[in-house]
């Protein structure tokens, strides 16, 4: 896998992913595009919507962070141990994400998140192949 994409293509590629769907996750709280898409449409007022919402636009900003901070863009002292681990964990959970979305009762998640998690969390175990980007 390292010869197909480098450690730093894949950390750009999962940031520029989660950024958009940080976009996303914003019109879904906006309004601009309906709640009932997200969430394994399971999501039943307008207030629980709105709570899931910022707890996922807070848990991609800290990700995209993870990665920043990964990829050097911003000198810092957290060991590269800590951000590997981190990164492992988010593996794993973007594959379960992956599982949990072949059961969302909406086609637009089955078809376009479930795919989006697969990538991500292959994505992830590219990054934590190495200790360090080139």
């Amino acid at each position: 896998m390292k010869k197909l994409i480098s450690q730093k293509q894949a950390i750009n590629i999962m940031i520029a992913l989660l950024t958009a769907v940080l976009v996303f996750h914003t019109l879904v709280l906006t309004g601009v595009i309906p709640y009932a898409i997200v969430w394994a449409g399971k999501i039943s007022t307008s207030a629980e919507m709105k709570k899931l919402e910022v707890i996922s636009i807070a848990v991609n900003a800290f990700v995209i962070l993870i990665l920043v901070l990964k990829a050097d863009y911003i000198k810092h002292k957290i060991p590269a141990k800590i951000l590997n681990a981190i990164i492992w964990l988010l593996a794993v959970l973007f594959s379960l994400n992956t599982i949990g979305n072949f059961f969302a009762k909406s086609g637009f998640e089955l078809y376009f998140f479930t795919p989006l998690t697969f990538i991500l969390a292959v994505l992830c175990l590219r990054i934590v192949i190495e200790t360090k980007p080139k």
